[in-house]
């Protein structure tokens, strides 16, 4: 019979326990995309657990990894295709040059044919160009249960309105942060949403523009220049989604940051400090805390 104790952790959700931890930042770093379209059952490895031919799962997980690029299953929200052929999707998320591609391929090793190192140096392959954008919504449930809760509702809605550009895709990183999205192709990784805000998110999208309450990051630059820009966008009451260029980044020995980017009246300056933020725990199921970040930023005054 299960005891008081372990009913109480089976019921623990992460995303309602990290809401101290600061969002801007958090997004995982990720410049370029492989999407698959897989609707069997996912896994908590979703790529190393599912149903693909082994050698297919295990050449196409060795090729991303030492390319750089983030392979995500996805599926329609209450649909299972019938038949063996699949889209994927190919999208770099490269600031100011983003794009994605797609085509459909007839078996399983065809995957093994992408060019995934032109992909993660933002090359095109030549594939059909796709000019509309992906919501995709972080559902994988075997991964952590916050996901699967809070992301169902999210994508049951944006699927009624949005139809073409919804997704289900598994992990995003950063279960403590569901409802989670990821959108593409500009790489744009979005927390603690509901159907309301998800909605904004993805009007916003489609108008080429960001949601800065809800945003954790833009999965192209690392965590202190994620902050540096929501902190910079915030500023300059900017929401355009490449109202910035990044120029340059400088970390001294106290892992202080200077970023700079440009911007259409000029350049600016964005300082930022990394300080010990609050422990959490990662995911619903891992008891143990984890360290996090807090970023501290400043914009320098225009002289």
């Amino acid at each position: 019979m299960p005891q008081p104790n372990d009913v109480a952790e089976s019921r623990f959700r992460c995303s309602l326990s990290a809401g101290a931890e600061q969002l801007a930042g958090s997004a995982a770093v990720d410049p370029a995309y492989l999407l698959i379209e897989y609707p069997g059952t996912w896994g908590n490895k979703a790529l190393a657990e599912s149903a693909l031919p082994e050698h297919v799962r295990d050449g196409l997980g060795e090729a991303a990894k030492r390319a750089g690029v983030r392979v995500q299953l996805i599926r329609r929200h209450g649909r299972n295709p019938h038949g063996e052929a699949f889209r994927v999707f190919l999208g770099s998320a490269e600031p100011g040059r983003a794009w994605l591609e797609t085509t459909v391929l007839e078996v399983a090793d065809d995957l093994l044919d992408l060019d995934l190192d032109g992909l993660a140096e933002g090359r095109r392959s030549g594939l059909e160009a796709h000019d509309e954008p992906l919501l995709l919504v972080c559902t994988n449930g075997r991964r952590d249960a916050c996901c699967a809760e809070f992301g169902r509702p999210i994508v049951a809605a944006l699927t009624e309105t949005h139809p073409l550009e919804t997704w289900e895709t598994t992990h995003v990183g950063g279960h403590r942060f569901a409802g989670a999205m990821l959108t593409l192709p500009h790489g744009l990784s979005y927390g603690r949403l509901d159907t309301t805000s998800a909605l904004a998110v993805a009007e916003a999208t489609r108008d080429g523009r960001i949601v800065a309450a809800h945003l954790r990051g833009r999965t192209a630059y690392a965590p202190a220049v994620q902050a540096a820009e929501l902190a910079l966008l915030a500023d300059l009451d900017d929401d355009a989604v490449d109202a910035l260029s990044l120029l340059d980044v400088n970390a001294d020995d106290q892992g202080r940051h200077r970023v700079v980017f440009r911007h259409r009246t000029g350049e600016r300056v964005v300082v930022v400090d990394v300080e010990e933020g609050p422990a959490v725990r990662a995911s619903c199921a891992d008891t143990k805390l984890k360290a996090t970040a807090r970023f501290i930023t400043q914009v320098e005054p225009v002289d």
